[in-house]
């Protein structure tokens, strides 16, 4: 997962290099998310996450993404070129989340809310590492960081290939494209769905701005390296509290969980505009709180879904929520800036806080309904 941010955490050098405006920048990562959606949406309806297995699925992306963030470090000297390929390094990655979750839920059942929060968690992890590498080396270096996250995506590749299918794991389903129009239907699968996209809306904006925030803010003032060590951890600590919300979700239930979340979160895109103006000893707890549970959740809506779905059809049902969950961010992301042209970067994460607010109402009306029995061992 290194690869999805790998441009985003270049992008002070590229704007400056390609002469690049906010709005043009974006485009480097929500290149990314609209690739993701359109492999997704794909997968999707060719039911491929269930009809391939998923370890091959996964190690098959995860070198094509590789390949297209390689060739933007070594070839490209422009924008549309670059967002040509970072849109293919999203459809690469369609390949790589979805069926990941696949594969470790086919080797848990009571605990599966830990698993994929784990999964989550090494997911927040990869999204940081880009600006890990600029941390220590990259800045301005573009290319030492992408090539960088394109080598440790082909180690990705052979590592999963060790993963053997778990007991768990539905065998290979037929294709079947109805599948779709199935769970779309669902009610409680729905509805857990509106809690993720709500989720997402806040999620990526976040990750994708917060070093443009942060050289914005009183404490940062435009100190490059700070902004990128703070990112990284900002969004690194998230695995902790994906893997946190994991063991509480199976505890204490998934609704529960997912609902304290989008509160906390949702809060701090609010309150972004307070610590905005106060010093580094206000503002760095304040970034590991809000990166620790701005994801925490995650991973509880993607193993809902695993419960709550057609069995058969877990990997087509997994990869449906985050294609739709992916496409909301292109406008969240796209949002920010014009947002922070037209009011500054104090106020630009507030309007984020919608998406929380949405979420929470949708699994508050999963937690009436009867399905949700069938969540974290009946405990909603």
């Amino acid at each position: 997962m290194s690869l999805w941010f790998s441009a985003s955490a270049v992008a002070p050098e590229l704007t400056a290099t390609w002469g690049l405006t906010g709005t043009e920048a974006g485009f480097l990562t929500s290149a990314v998310q609209l690739g993701f959606v359109a492999g997704a949406l794909a997968s999707a309806t060719l039911t491929l996450s269930d009809t391939v297995a998923p370890r091959r699925l996964f190690a098959a992306s995860a070198v094509a993404g590789a390949v297209a963030t390689a060739l933007l470090g070594a070839f490209v000297d422009s924008l549309w070129p670059a967002v040509g390929l970072r849109f293919l390094t999203g459809a690469a990655l369609a390949g790589v989340y979805p069926p990941g979750m696949k594969v470790v839920a086919g080797w848990f059942r009571e605990a599966r809310g830990l698993a994929i929060g784990t999964v989550v968690g090494a997911l927040t992890v990869g999204s940081a590492l880009p600006h890990l590498l600029r941390v220590v080396g990259g800045v301005g270096r573009p290319r030492l960081v992408l090539f960088g996250a394109a080598g440790l995506a082909v180690l990705a590749a052979g590592l999963v290939l060790l993963v053997h299918p778990g007991p768990y794991q539905a065998p290979v389903a037929p294709l079947d494209p109805s599948a779709v129009r199935r769970i779309l239907r669902d009610r409680p699968t729905l509805l857990t769905n509106l809690g993720y996209f709500g989720h997402m809306w806040e999620l990526y904006a976040v990750w994708t701005w917060l070093p443009a925030f942060l050289l914005a803010t009183r404490a940062v003032d435009g100190a490059d390296g700070l902004a990128s060590l703070l990112t990284f951890a900002t969004v690194a600590i998230g695995a902790v509290g994906a893997v946190a919300a994991g063991l509480g979700a199976d505890r204490v239930g998934r609704t529960l969980v997912t609902r304290a979340s989008l509160a906390v979160s949702g809060t701090a895109s609010l309150l972004a505009a307070v610590v905005f103006e106060l010093p580094l000893v206000v503002l760095v707890p304040f970034l590991l709180v809000w990166g620790g549970v701005v994801v925490a959740d995650s991973a509880q809506f993607s193993a809902a879904v695993t419960e709550l779905a057609d069995e058969a059809y877990v990997g087509t049902a997994l990869t449906l929520q985050t294609a739709i969950g992916f496409l909301l961010t292109i406008v969240s992301i796209q949002l920010t800036p014009l947002v922070a042209d037209a009011v500054g970067w104090k106020w630009a994460f507030a309007p984020l806080a919608l998406g929380p607010l949405v979420g929470y109402l949708a699994m508050a009306r999963l937690k009436a309904h009867p399905a949700a029995g069938r969540l974290a061992g009946g405990r909603g």
